[in-house]
């Protein structure tokens, strides 16, 4: 029987690192902080990174590839920018056998040289915007690790724009926030909201910072997804200008955005059960698993001869054939519905004469027999209903652990329970004061906030409308 991992309702904790484990997403490296994403994992974050990729391409940006190190001296420009990155620096100090006449950082995000290279290529009106993206990897030292959600090193895209104005630069940033937006939920099946977090959230060296967030399976709140709106800080930091219509030297505007590996730690927390993974079909590796059932050499090539039929039926569906006969069937049941294959096909001697298959959902456990004439439709159909379902369950769970909140006692009580949505008066003091009290932060301040007037949740000054604070990854 495939390995038991422990209970989602007694250990949130332990029950997610165990389906990483059991289900041989990632595996824990040599090197603290660090993991090994396996092909079953590598494979989800592939579909992932295609589904993106053609995103962002489809809305008229380029992939590049900048270093992986940095000089030391290109951190210390920006001040708020080094201050809020430096100490989760890796820093290179010797390297050929000598001390290197300047330290070098191994990328902890790429703003600063992607912003020295800027300033050569950027010289007049004709030759903005620069629409950039680059797929790599990043370090940053964290103290306290979790497979995929925080890690030393990651996956990563990050998206670097440069533009002539302030409007389009903030076009930009909600352009590529509503590209992660609509991933999160149409391919991932997770509700998400969407806003703009607060100065002390913001990332540093950003004039704003826009969001989505998402609940985990725990009430807990994971930050899917960030697009920020940089202003003029890096031009004017790294002296990027460009001559204008009127002849005029203006600084760049400038924005960047990005979604990592975390997304696949979304994806278990999010849909996963206590008997394991339960994976979207648009992003699972295997959509479909065939498992093959017989007992004699003759019958093993009669229902073998049915799964090829199958396959043709199925193509353009992700399917997997498992013929390992040194399992039996059980087992392999088991082992797929904990790896969270969304449809599971059934077949045997008795199946093959009667011109059909058992197919089996992950998501619900139904099982029913499908004739093999049109089997296609209803395989499409039920991967369809699965993705829906998956999503229509994330948003009853995050609506039924959303709660509003109006005095601090009630806050402080239910704050593990979810997402609170309470008033605030807009004062990084009390932001604090909460953080440090309750251990919960402004998740967002969503775009559909409505006008409410109100009075805050800490220091009871009037509030124009509420935020959503929670307890978060």
């Amino acid at each position: 029987m495939p390995q038991r991992i422990a209970s989602k309702a007694e250990d949130f904790n332990r029950w997610y690192t165990d389906v990483i484990l059991h289900t041989k997403l990632a595996d824990y490296a040599p090197v603290r902080g660090c993991m090994v994403i396996r092909p079953y994992g590598y494979a989800l974050w592939e579909n992932m990174q295609a589904v993106l990729d053609r995103k962002i391409k489809e809305t008229g940006h380029e992939n590049v590839y900048f270093p992986l190190l940095i000089p030391e001296s290109f951190l210390q420009k920006e001040a708020e920018h080094v201050e809020g990155f430096a100490p989760e620096c890796a820093v290179v100090t010797h390297a050929g056998g000598s001390e290197l006449e300047e330290p070098l950082v191994v990328r902890p995000t790429s703003e600063t040289i992607i912003w020295s290279l800027y300033g050569k290529w950027i010289q007049s009106y004709r030759d903005l915007p620069l629409l950039y993206n680059q797929w790599a990897n990043v370090v940053r030292w964290e103290m306290r690790t979790r497979l995929f959600l925080r890690t030393t090193e990651f996956l990563w895209q990050e998206g670097h724009t440069a533009h002539a104005t302030a409007e389009e630069a903030e076009k930009e940033a909600f352009q590529m926030l509503e590209v992660y937006r609509s991933f999160a939920e149409d391919y991932m099946a997770i509700p998400v909201i969407t806003g703009k977090k607060s100065e002390a959230e913001k990332f540093a060296g950003a004039e704003h910072s826009y969001c989505i967030e998402a609940m985990m399976g725990d009430t807990r709140a994971l930050q899917a997804g960030t697009s920020h709106n940089l202003g003029q800080n890096f031009a004017k930091a790294f002296d990027v200008t460009y001559q204008d219509e009127n002849g005029e030297q203006v600084f760049v505007w400038a924005t960047s955005w990005g979604v990592s590996t975390r997304l696949i730690g979304a994806l278990v927390m999010a849909h996963g059960d206590e008997k394991g993974l339960r994976l979207p079909p648009k992003l699972a590796p295997h959509q479909v698993v065939v498992v093959p059932i017989y007992r004699k050499d003759e019958e093993r090539a009669q229902v073998m001869e049915a799964v090829s039929k199958i396959e043709a039926a199925l193509d353009g569906v992700r399917v997997k054939v498992d013929d390992r006969d040194q399992f039996k069937p059980g087992y392999k049941f088991n082992e797929w519905e904990q790896a969270g294959v969304p449809l599971r096909l059934e077949i045997g001697p008795r199946d093959v004469a009667n011109g059909q298959v058992v197919l089996a959902r992950r998501d619900t456990g139904d099982k029913a027999s499908v004739p093999m004439d049109g089997l296609a439709e209803a395989v499409s159909g039920l991967l369809d209903e699965i993705q829906q379902g998956l999503y229509d369950q994330a948003l009853a769970f995050r609506e039924s652990h959303t709660y509003p909140v109006d005095d601090y006692k009630t806050f402080q009580e239910r704050v593990e329970e979810g997402f609170i949505m309470a008033h605030w008066c807009g004062s990084e003091d009390c932001e604090a004061r909460v953080q440090e009290e309750t251990r919960a932060t402004i998740r967002c301040i969503p775009f559909d906030q409505e006008k409410e007037q109100g009075e805050c949740i800490c220091c009871q000054k009037p509030s124009d409308g509420r935020v959503v604070f929670a307890r978060g990854y």
